[in-house]
């Protein structure tokens, strides 16, 4: 079993920025949301002593995955594979900017792959579905990743045998956590109790 987090949201999140793989801090509601992942995760988890947390090293990621440690008294491990698509010459602009300055984008579902210098979907799948491979069978895997939102479609496409228009398709919510079990991936709601001020 693996439940699939995506960091809290950021600063970047919030102006529309794109991140890749830059840094940028989680804000109020995103720590905030980390928490609220903890807590979902505590009542979920019998014994945490068998299960493992592997983050991006991203800050973004590690500091959402330290929150959700804390919570459950584990350690972090850190995946280079697990980090966020990167977005080339597009990091740390906005979105909206991006897509002004090519028209075409706005009807391309991959428009997220076709940035200068960036990865493609191949090169961010190739990566995820390779780290997956290497993780216990289900089902003895007990896993926590905390990962990012292209990323974390990837995860689990891979993980579904998804075909490409369906993975560029998912969802990727910062106030839910993926549970993949059996074949099955379930979405869990995981809103903080009070939204920060």
């Amino acid at each position: 079993m693996i439940y699939l987090c995506r960091h809290g949201q950021t600063f970047h999140n919030r102006e529309g920025r794109m991140q890749g793989q830059t840094e940028s801090d989680l804000t109020p509601l995103g720590r905030a949301q980390a928490g609220a992942m903890g807590e979902l995760l505590a009542s979920l988890i019998e014994r945490p002593a068998e299960w493992r947390i592997v983050a991006s090293p991203l800050r973004r990621a590690r500091d959402t995955a330290e929150t959700i440690a804390a919570r459950l008294g584990l350690p972090v491990a850190f995946e280079d594979r697990l980090m966020e698509v990167s977005v080339g010459d597009w990091s740390n602009r906005l979105r909206d900017d991006v897509k002004r300055e090519n028209p075409a984008l706005l009807s391309d579902p991959e428009w997220a792959f076709r940035s200068p210098g960036g990865e493609t979907y191949d090169d961010i799948m190739g990566r995820v579905s390779g780290w997956l491979a290497e993780q216990p069978p289900e089902p003895g895997r007990r896993l926590i990743v905390v990962s990012h939102g292209i990323a974390g479609w990837m995860l689990r496409g891979a993980y579904a045998g998804l075909p490409r228009e369906e993975v560029i398709a998912l969802d990727t919510p910062q106030n839910a956590i993926f549970r993949l079990s059996g074949g099955v991936i379930e979405r869990l709601a995981c809103d903080p109790v009070a939204e920060p001020a």
